[in-house]
């Protein structure tokens, strides 16, 4: 499952569309995720945001909202100045993707079956199962790190593979 969750999400660094970042994921989770990954490719130095936005495809706007939180919750630090930018407070080899989705926009985990009926005091099966299916998705993105991600041996290069190292 781990490296079935890493080549979905290396796809979709790749821009292509799949059902797991499109409907499971928010914008911002999603968004999180790529700056996330591409500093952590660059753990040497600051990246500039407008470096990030561009290796990241990620609108500027938003991008500074999403560091913004990311700073916030701790994960990341901002530099100014000339050789200023974002980095990732932690090694890369101790966030996963879970980490990156929980500050940002959690998966809502099912807690109570959503059509309200009295008869239904514990979730009902199809919703049971449903949130089996969560479950197993957090503990699929807790297993995967932000450096399984930058080195995977997948054939498809990780993002930021045009940064100058």
């Amino acid at each position: 499952m781990t490296t079935q969750v890493m080549v979905v999400f290396t796809e979709k660094c790749t821009f292509q569309r799949s059902f797991l970042t499109n409907r499971m994921l928010t914008k911002t989770a999603e968004y999180s995720l790529r700056a996330v990954v591409c500093m952590g490719s660059q753990v040497d130095r600051p990246v500039s945001a407008n470096l990030l936005a561009e290796q990241t495809k990620v609108p500027r706007r938003y991008l500074t909202r999403v560091l913004q939180d990311l700073c916030a919750a701790g994960l990341v630090k901002s530099r100014s100045g000339p050789r200023g930018g974002y980095e990732l407070i932690h090694a890369t080899n101790k966030v996963t993707i879970l980490d990156i989705i929980n500050t940002v926009a959690p998966i809502a985990r099912i807690k109570k079956c959503p059509l309200g009926l009295k008869t239904h005091t514990h979730l009902c099966p199809l919703h049971a199962e449903l949130d089996r299916a969560y479950e197993a998705t957090e503990k699929a993105f807790a297993g995967v790190t932000i450096q399984d991600l930058v080195e995977s041996a997948s054939p498809i290069a990780p993002l930021c593979e045009s940064v100058a190292r």
